[in-house]
């Protein structure tokens, strides 16, 4: 049996023939569905793709704050708190200007 014969050999179609055809109307039916589709995945993932402030940034957002916050905001920035600013955020020294606070942060690493 050939590939004709087969095709002649089945029942004719159903459905109307102008729904077997995609006209204008389903294609602009399928492209709003498919704008609206891209839309809530791009909502769904928007908060893993958003870039995140630098390190230096969220330090810099800290400038304004009085010595002993801003020391304990830096700690909670970097995961830890550095060793030059441990007597200042106990408060068993004067805290640093905050220049030099900045500049502590900026080249604290953490020990492992």
């Amino acid at each position: 049996m050939t590939h004709e014969e087969m095709l002649a050999a089945l029942a004719p179609s159903r459905l109307p023939a102008d729904m077997a055809i995609l006209g204008w109307r389903e294609a602009l039916g399928l492209a709003g569905l498919g704008l609206l589709a891209a839309l809530i995945l791009y909502a769904l993932l928007s908060p893993w793709l958003a870039r995140r402030p630098s390190r230096r940034a969220r330090i810099r957002a800290t400038r304004g704050l009085p010595a002993q916050e801003r020391i304990l905001a830096i700690a909670r920035i970097l995961g830890h708190l550095p060793e030059r600013l441990r007597p200042a955020a106990y408060g068993e020294a004067h805290a640093p200007a905050d220049a030099e606070i900045e500049r502590i942060a900026l080249r604290s690493r953490r020990r492992g």
